[in-house]
This record gives structure tokens, C-alpha cells and sequence, in this order.
């Protein structure tokens, strides 16, 4: 069955919640992409940007060092961070930017969290002259500080966000707020899986690149199908995109891995499939934390990209289902598995890859203990680089970012 349906549903889940105000503005976008999709000119468009300004495709990388503390598992990374700006998030943002001019716009608005959403929402607007400007928790612009420069070095404007928790859900509120009064020439960029339809099915289309080329390459390069694909989840667009062409492969297993935060028992974490309910938010209804009364309930995350209170609503179908496998893995796991892909590997990860990659490293330890004789192949969508993290990454671990020892010098 192909999803979502008319109306934007993944079974229970997704729709269209939103106020009316902007009920003719999602009409006229889903016409706009459908159109946009059927239309030659506009892959052949896109498929050279994504050629010649992204560094499509991505390689997979075999972590042949990093693979020997996973048990008897081999550890592919799609390398997602070496698109320009750094993450999978400009696949998505060059899609949806060329769209904006097709609808005749010249303004775009975006959320961010980790910042590399904003990034690449103000290096699209740079390259095709579009107005920018981009919300961000007031929390997130202090611990993603590089990436808020790098935005305003590209032309956007950064409104930072004091209200609630301070980070991505109220960003997205803002935005929310921002467009509905400037529909007219605006298009709200959305960076996520999540959002009223059409943007869940919008932004999966646009990161389906990621499945579809990694799909391929494992066939052509590396004797066949993974036996296992593995993403981070917060909103969920690098997963819906490393998964989705996958989906129909039943010998091939799906992971999902949220943020655990601190711990579920603390009820500091992001761990929404985990830990959530059905609810709405964002115009969506999908997994949400909320308390009995169904008000929304802060999450945390030490990755700024994952700490969100709800999911995509395909994922939370996905899950639903039983046909991918959603984990929490703590922040404490996740910076152990960042130090350690850096040290045997040379690669720093995005915070939020990491949460993949110490999943994936579990996964294989499981995968040894329960058959000795299994050799799986996980596949493991490296989202982003972790440039960004330097400095959450310098207070995790005590670092003082001075040299080890001076030498040289006046006699």
C-alpha cells in the first residue's frame, strides 16, 4: 500500500491539524509538489544540484576499526556529512527551495535545532535569492553558537526563541506563528518528517536519495542487501530517508535510535516512541510525550537535533506496525560511541549520528551473543559531522582546549 493517503494519513496517524489560515496554503503546496514531482524538468534540476553543489552521491564508508568493538558485525557508513553544509539536511532544503520559486515565493522561514536544518535552508536561500530567516531555541543558539554564525554569514536572519523550553518544538511554534500571517509570499521550510501533510511525505520524497543511492551501492559494491539499517530519530528525516527504500525488503531489519537523554526514569530524554503516546502536535498526530491531560511535556537531549516531543507520523506507523524497531540509547552511550568512531576512525559524528552509531555498536554485541555464527552487515546512516559539537563535546569530556605541552621559544 502506498502512503500516506489522500489526506496525508499513515494509518492512525499524520493529517492535517492546523488552523484554516493556513488550510489553503497546504492545498495550494500539494498541488505544487505533485506537480513539481511528475514534472521531468524539475528532477533534472534537482539532480544537478545535488550533482554539482551537494557532492551527490554520498560513499559508504566500511569502519573496518570501529567494526572490531561491535562483536562479529561490519559497520557501513552512509556518509551523509560530507554533503555540502555538512548534514543530509540540504537534500531536502535544495528540493523544497526550487519549489519555492516555482510557487512564485520569495521568502522562506525554518526551525532548526542543531542548527544544520538552518544552515542549509540559508545556503538555499543564498544561492537562489530567497529572503531567510530562521527560528532557534534560545538554548540551541547558545550550544550550536558556529552554526548561528554561519546562518547570519549567509544572509539569514536568527530570531532566537525565550519562550517554553527554549529549543526545537518552540522554535517550530514561532515559525508556525510567522506563517501564518506572511503565507502570501512566504514558504515555511520545514526540515523534518513531521508537520501537517504535506510535509511529511514532502520531506520523506526529498531524503528517500539517501536509501535510494545506499541501496544501490551495497548491491553493486559490497555483495548484496545490509541485514540491517540504522538511523538516529528526533523528528526522523534522516531516518524516513535511510529506511524508505528498504521498507520492501523483508530480510533487511529497520533500527531507529531516540535519545535517552539522562535516562527514561528521569523523564529527561527525547525518547518519543519509547516513551510517548498517541497526541497531536505540530499539526500531526503522531507519538507525542505529554502528560495525562495531554499537554505537551519538555524533552531533553544532549543533541540539540534530537531534543523534540514528537516523531514523524510514518515513523510512528513504522513502529506501529512492527516493521522497524525503535531504541533509546542515553547521552552518555551516545558520547562514548562519539569518542570512539573519532579515535579508531577519524570521524567525528554529528551528536545526533552518534545516538545511531552506539546503537548499531549494541546491536552487533547483541547479535554475537545470541549466534556467534552471525556476521551481519549493519548500515548506519551517518547524518551529519560533528564540527558543530565541538564545544558540548570539550564540556562532556573535560577537555581544556589548550595544548598538551609548549616547547621551543627565547633561550
Amino acid at each position: 500500500m502506498s502512503l500516506p493517503t489522500d489526506t496525508g494519513h499513515f494509518g492512525q496517524f499524520g493529517g492535517r491539524f492546523v488552523p484554516e489560515a493556513l488550510q489553503a496554503a497546504l492545498a495550494e503546496l500539494t498541488e505544487a509538489f505533485d506537480a513539481a514531482w511528475a514534472d521531468p524538468s524539475y528532477h533534472a534540476e534537482l539532480e544537478k544540484l545535488q550533482r554539482d553543489y551537494s557532492g551527490r552521491p554520498t560513499p559508504i564508508t566500511v569502519a573496518e576499526n570501529f567494526s572490531r568493538q561491535c562483536g562479529n558485525a561490519t559497520i557501513l557508513l552512509k556518509r551523509e556529512d560530507l554533503n555540502h553544509t555538512g548534514a543530509h539536511k540540504i537534500n531536502n532544503v535544495l528540493g523544497q527551495a526550487l519549489l519555492t520559486k516555482r510557487m512564485g515565493k520569495t521568502r522562506v522561514i525554518a526551525e532548526t535545532g542543531a542548527g544544520q536544518h538552518g544552515v542549509a535552508t540559508a545556503t538555499a536561500a543564498a544561492l537562489l535569492g530567497l529572503e531567510c530567516r530562521v527560528y532557534m531555541g534560545e538554548v540551541d543558539t547558545q550550544r550550536q553558537a558556529l552554526n548561528v554564525a554561519r546562518m547570519q554569514l549567509l544572509g539569514a536572519e536568527v530570531y532566537a526563541v525565550a519562550a517554553g523550553s527554549r529549543t526545537l518544538k518552540d522554535a517550530m511554534n514561532e515559525a508556525m506563528r510567522d506563517w501564518v500571517t506572511t503565507v502570501e509570499d512566504t514558504h515555511y521550510l520545514i526540515g523534518t518528517v513531521g508537520g501537517p501533510h504535506p510535509f511529511p511525505y514532502l520531506v520523506r520524497e526529498l531524503q528517500r536519495v539517501i536509501s535510494t543511492e545506499a541501496r544501490r551501492q551495497m548491491i553493486a559494491e559490497h555483495g548484496g542487501l545490509p541485514d540491517y539499517v540504522a538511523a538516529c530519530v528526533g523528528g526522523g528525516s534522516n531516518a524516513i530517508g535511510m529506511f524508505y527504500d528498504f521498507i520492501e525488503d523483508p530480510s533487511v531489519g529497520l533500527y531507529g535510535f531516540e535519545a535517552e537523554g539522562e535516562g527514561i526514569s528521569t523523564g529527561r530524554h527525547a525518547a518519543t516512541i519509547t516513551a510517548g503516546s498517541p497526541g497531536v502536535l505540530h499539526g500531526a498526530r503522531t507519538y507525542v510525550l505529554q502528560d495525562e491531560e495531554g499537554q505537551t511535556i519538555e524533552s531533553h537531549s544532549i543533541s540539540a537535533g534530537l531534543d523534540y516531543p514528537g516523531v514523524g507520523p510514518e515513523h510512528a506507523w513504522l513502529a506501529t506496525t512492527g516493521r522497524a524497531v525503535y531504541e533509546p540509547v542515553t547521552d552518555a552511550d551516545a558520547m562514548d560511541a562519539f569518542k570512539q568512531l573519532t579515535r579508531t576512525e577519524g570521524i567525528i559524528p554529528a551528536i545526533e549520528s552518534a545516538h545511531a552509531v552506539a546503537g548499531a555498536k549494541r546491536l552487533g554485541l547483541r547479535l554475537a551473543q545470541e549466534n556467534p555464527d552471525l556476521h551481519p552487515k549493519i548500515l548506519v546512516c551517518l547524518s551529519g559531522r560533528g564540527d558543530k559539537d565541538v564545544a558540548t563535546a570539550f564540556d562532556w569530556f573535560g577537555l581544556p582546549g589548550v595544548p598538551d605541552k609548549t616547547v621551543g621559544g627565547l633561550e
